[in-house]
């Protein structure tokens, strides 16, 4: 089923969508939102806020504002709401979560499109190339989701070590085999830890991870963490992700996906694993070949794969990650893309979505943390050095 809402204003569209709107403005704009449906789930839980049901809390304001405001979850195929109203829509709103994908094809027939903003942290669901060339501006929530994901590789991490998810499936079963599950079961402490990319979220990684007393933490990142942090967790700073895999019984990505890191973890770089490593990945599902991760995984070359991202959203019924196991039956902890959008998440990353707005529309300035894309630029290296 698919869900849409509207507002539709009778106020025509502005030639130039940059200039400053007053609250009663003359002019309103055309709003987009490509948001997951929540169903009764979101009817129940006003807190589910990144829903179509509940709009990212933004109708009522928008609508004060003058603006139309469509939300659908329909985005695929040519007859979709999306593929539809992108074509004079003014802003378009998305998540990573239910990402609306902006290729080259979807600008050209986007004339009117000035900004993209991602209700959360990661934008390589646009095609940042091609907003470039287009001057459309690629606005994000930083921050918002980086204490929710870094919890998240955290229990993931835990729940690969400790065997847990073979272990409770036992228990709905009805069964009781302890020594089957123990046999590939460990412990966190004495582990090499590393994770590729310490930004924002890979830095609390090695934070929260620090109290289980590992034996190393190590870390790949083209930008060096600062001195004192990385003093302050003991982390050793690798060359390579040759290097830094070949000496981890825990790697975690924790880097964007751009041209640099789309296939990173392929079946080359998997032979280099220590053989029985654990893998997690909640960065973003194509940084990783999902057919060498299932091959790796089972075969023992990885003993756990660990993640909520996938290379296309929603995940395929017969995409291998849903169903590949170890030569011991476990070592699978996928589950659906939420690590970021934790109801604490949701209420960051939709207040922070209508501060991009509002200053989009009074024509301020934006936190540059959250522009990734300015009028025609680059404005981050984190989608790679440029």
């Amino acid at each position: 089923m698919v869900f849409v809402s509207a507002i539709r204003t009778s106020l025509s569209k502005p030639q130039v969508a940059s200039q400053r709107f007053s609250s009663g403005g003359s002019r309103g704009l055309k709003i987009l939102a490509i948001l997951y449906r929540g169903g009764d789930a979101a009817k129940q839980e006003p807190r589910l806020l990144g829903t179509v049901e509940n709009e990212l809390g933004l109708r009522s304001w928008l609508e004060s504002q003058g603006h139309e405001y469509i939300v659908s979850d329909d985005k695929e195929g040519p007859n979709s709401v999306f593929q539809k109203q992108i074509q004079d829509a003014d802003i378009l709103i998305t998540t990573p979560f239910h990402p609306g994908y902006v290729t080259p094809e979807v600008f050209n027939k986007a004339k009117n499109l000035k900004v993209c903003v991602t209700a959360g942290v990661g934008s390589d669901h646009i095609n940042l190339n091609t907003a470039i060339d287009k001057k459309v501006q690629v606005l994000e929530v930083t921050g918002s989701n980086v204490t929710s994901v870094a919890e998240h590789v955290v229990m993931n991490m835990l729940l690969l070590v400790r065997n847990f998810v073979p272990a409770h499936e036992m228990i709905e079963r009805g069964d009781w085999d302890v020594s089957q599950v123990a046999r590939n079961a460990f412990d966190l402490e004495g582990k090499v830890i590393g994770t590729i990319g310490a930004g924002r979220i890979g830095h609390r990684v090695l934070q929260r991870v620090l109290p289980f007393n590992p034996k190393e933490l190590v870390y790949y990142d083209y930008n060096p963490l600062p001195e004192e942090a990385a003093k302050a967790v003991g982390a050793r700073r690798i060359d390579t992700v040759e290097e830094l895999v070949s000496q981890c019984d825990v790697v975690t990505v924790n880097c964007p996906l751009h041209e640099g890191t789309r296939g990173l973890i392929n079946a080359d770089l998997l032979k280099k694993f220590k053989p029985g490593a654990w893998l997690v990945n909640t960065a973003r599902g194509a940084i990783c070949d999902k057919f060498a991760v299932a091959d790796a995984l089972k075969s023992g070359q990885l003993r756990g794969y660990a993640g909520d991202v996938w290379d296309v959203q929603p995940a395929p019924k017969d995409h291998p990650w849903r169903a590949m196991k170890n030569p011991l039956g476990g070592g699978n902890g996928m589950v659906p893309h939420y690590s970021g959008t934790t109801l604490d998440a949701q209420q960051r990353y939709a207040a922070g979505t209508k501060s991009i707005l509002e200053k989009y529309f009074q024509g301020k300035e934006q936190e540059p943390a959250n522009v990734i894309v300015g009028i025609g630029k680059w404005a981050t290296k984190a989608y790679g050095q440029r």
